[in-house]
């Protein structure tokens, strides 16, 4: 069975920082892209960040400069390091294993979500 497990969220300022962490079992993850999805309330879920199997990277425009994804392959985690944050980051932060692209149908092992505030 996979399992995957989101470190806890938190609540920051405007221009603060945060790392995120999701740990994986069960799955062959060196083989995987691992994102991180994210959603906030009354909006769809959106790719912030990707990082293929190789180290490839890709970030939507709303986060680039901002985040970065990074993998430990022997730990079996990925992470996502958020700076300068800012309001419109608030959302429920997904990791999720799969075989890349941008739809969440791509993807077929889910961490439960942690939630990110930046308070104003």
């Amino acid at each position: 069975q996979v399992l995957l497990v989101e470190s806890a969220g938190g609540l920051v300022q405007s221009g603060g920082s945060l790392r995120l962490s999701c740990a994986a079992s069960g799955l062959s993850f060196s083989s995987y892209t691992m994102v991180w999805f994210r959603q906030a309330p009354g909006k769809e879920r959106e790719l912030a960040a990707s990082i293929s199997w190789t180290g490839s990277t890709t970030y939507a425009d709303s986060v680039k400069g901002r985040f970065t994804i990074s993998r430990d392959n022997a730990k079996k985690t990925v992470y996502l390091q958020m700076l300068s944050l800012k309001p419109e980051d608030t959302a429920v932060y997904y990791c999720a294993a799969g075989r890349g692209g941008v739809r969440p149908a791509n993807y077929d092992y889910w961490g439960q979500g942690t939630q990110v505030t930046v308070s104003s």
